[in-house]
C-alpha cells in the first residue's frame, strides 16, 4: 500500500500544475490535479488529500469560495498560491480558512517547507498528547506547565491563554483580529497594541533572543505564527 502523503493541486495554469507535480513527486508526495473549483471540490471528496494547494484565480469560482466550501466538511490543510499579494488578499484567504498563503512567483524550497509545516500541524492536531514542544519550548496543556530549556516559566493568565491559543494552532498564521477576539473579546478586534505588548512579554520569557525570535514569528501586517520544530 502506498503511504505517501497525497496533495491535491487546484490550479488552471498547466505550467504551474506541471511544475508542482514534478517538484512534489520528487519530494515523495502523490499528486492529483484539478483545473476548476468545482472539479477541485469533487477531487477533494474522492481522493481525501492530506493537503491542498489552491490558486485563487480559478475560471469558475473564486478560490475563497472553494476554501469556504472545503471548511464546511474538512480540516485538510490548504495552502493558497496566488499572484494577488496584498495584505488584504492574504487576510481574506486566511480568514476564509486557508492555513497558509504564498505569493507567485515562489521558491520551491519555501513551498516544500510550508507543506511540511502544514502537514506537521495537521498530524499534531490529530494526536492525543497534551504536550507541545518546539525547540527549547515545552507546553503541557493539561498541567498548565510551560518550560524553556527544562526550566519552568511563570506566565500571567493572559499570557498563558495567548500561548495556549498559539499551541492549539501551531504552525498556522493567526490573524490579529482572531487573537484579539479569542483572548479579549469581540469588542477588542482593533486593539492591536494589546497584542504587541503581550507578544513582547511572551518573547522575553520564551525566546533565547527576544529581538530575533525563533518561536513566536511575526507575519507583517497580518498576525503571528508559533513555529513548529524542523
Amino acid at each position: 500500500m502506498d503511504n505517501k502523503p497525497v496533495i491535491l493541486i487546484i490550479d488552471d495554469e498547466a505550467q504551474i500544475r506541471r511544475f508542482l507535480q514534478i517538484s512534489l513527486e520528487a519530494s515523495g508526495y502523490r499528486v492529483y490535479e484539478a483545473t476548476t473549483g468545482a472539479d477541485g471540490l469533487v477531487q477533494a471528496t474522492m481522493t481525501r488529500p492530506d493537503l491542498i494547494i489552491l490558486d485563487l484565480g480559478l475560471p469558475d469560482h473564486d478560490g475563497l469560495h472553494v476554501v469556504q466550501r472545503l471548511r464546511e466538511w474538512t480540516k485538510v490543510p490548504v495552502i493558497v498560491l496566488s499572484v494577488r499579494n496584498s495584505e488584504t488578499d492574504k487576510i481574506a484567504a486566511l480568514d476564509a480558512g486557508a492555513d497558509d498563503y504564498l505569493s507567485k512567483p515562489f521558491g520551491t524550497g519555501e513551498l516544500l517547507a510550508r507543506i511540511r509545516v502544514a502537514l506537521r500541524h495537521a498530524s499534531a492536531h490529530n494526536q492525543e498528547s497534551t504536550v507541545f514542544t518546539s525547540g527549547p519550548l515545552s507546553v503541557d496543556i493539561s498541567a498548565r506547565i510551560v518550560r524553556v530549556h527544562d526550566d519552568i516559566v511563570k506566565l500571567t493568565s493572559t499570557e498563558y491563554s495567548l500561548l495556549k491559543l498559539f499551541v492549539q494552532h501551531a504552525g498556522r498564521v493567526l490573524l490579529h483580529g482572531f487573537l484579539l477576539r479569542e483572548i479579549w473579546g469581540p469588542g477588542f478586534t482593533n486593539e492591536t497594541q494589546y497584542l504587541r505588548v503581550y507578544i513582547a512579554q511572551l518573547r522575553r520569557k520564551l525566546e533565547d533572543d527576544p529581538a530575533n525570535p525563533t518561536l513566536l514569528l511575526t507575519e507583517p501586517g497580518i498576525g503571528y505564527r508559533l513555529a513548529l520544530p524542523e
